[in-house]
């Protein structure tokens, strides 16, 4: 399969390295210069592209921004691009690095708003698992434990395909709905960055409560960042799952 990936950062980055290594053909795009950008494709093993031609002739675009980085991409990138190639939305909303963006803030699900920004629809994936869980937390189909990750959107045909990707990359793919429900798996549930297996996915993906996201998330930046040193990964994971009553893993 041929992907182009804008954003080259922990998340975007992670995800070129491990396309190209279950034999995709991707290339990717950063902000960086052409040496810096040649430079990143040459350590993940990818190929690198103007901005331009990064989503030309590919079968699927994986856009890994920060949320206010999305209305700057150029208003025309995606005018020749065809109807049938999916866009992959990865990011996730915080108002201390994205600013305020008023309709999310007023509950606008995050990626119904890039799918408004970009003009075409978008598939919600690749966003609730930690950057270290993606880059060293995958495991081959069938293993114990493996950990699963959310996809939503309004298409199932496309979803598919990218459930596809996500079991390349190392984990189970679990539908978590239509665009609209991909809340379920935003910052501040209990389906995010909480290294689920598909079944206790599904429950945390129906635990969820849609306001009460915004003020988990907020609480745990706060917290974190409240913290002498940042605590270490497993920690972190620890600390996400008990911000719920109903915790979304025991074991």
């Amino acid at each position: 399969m041929k992907i182009g990936i804008i954003g080259t950062g922990a998340i975007g980055g992670t995800i070129a390295k491990k396309m190209a290594e279950a034999g995709h053909q991707v290339k990717i795009n950063n902000a960086s210069d052409i040496d810096q950008l040649n430079a990143r494709a040459a350590e993940l093993g990818v190929t690198a592209a103007q901005q331009k031609d990064v989503v030309k002739d590919v079968d699927v675009i994986i856009l890994s921004l920060p949320t206010i980085a999305i209305p700057t991409l150029p208003k025309d990138l995606f005018a020749d691009v065809p109807e049938n190639v999916i866009v992959v939305d990865t990011s996730n909303y915080y108002p201390f690095r994205d600013a305020d963006i008023e309709e999310i803030k007023n509950g606008k699900v995050e990626s119904v708003w890039v799918s408004e920004q970009l003009g075409r629809p978008v598939v919600k994936a690749f966003n609730n698992l930690l950057a270290e869980t993606l880059a060293s937390g995958g495991k081959k189909p069938g293993a114990e434990d493996r950990i699963a990750m959310a996809v939503a959107g309004d298409d199932a045909e496309a979803k598919k395909v990218i459930a596809a990707l996500v079991n390349d990359a190392g984990y189970d793919a679990v539908d978590s709905g239509n665009l609209s429900e991909s809340w379920r798996h935003q910052p501040g549930t209990p389906a995010y960055c909480t290294e689920l297996d598909a079944a206790e996915l599904k429950q945390a993906l129906a635990d969820g409560v849609k306001e009460n996201a915004p003020i988990l998330r907020d609480k745990a930046i706060v917290e974190l960042s409240a913290r002498s040193s940042y605590p270490s990964h497993p920690d972190v994971v620890k600390f996400n799952r008990a911000l719920f009553e109903k915790k979304p893993k025991t074991k």
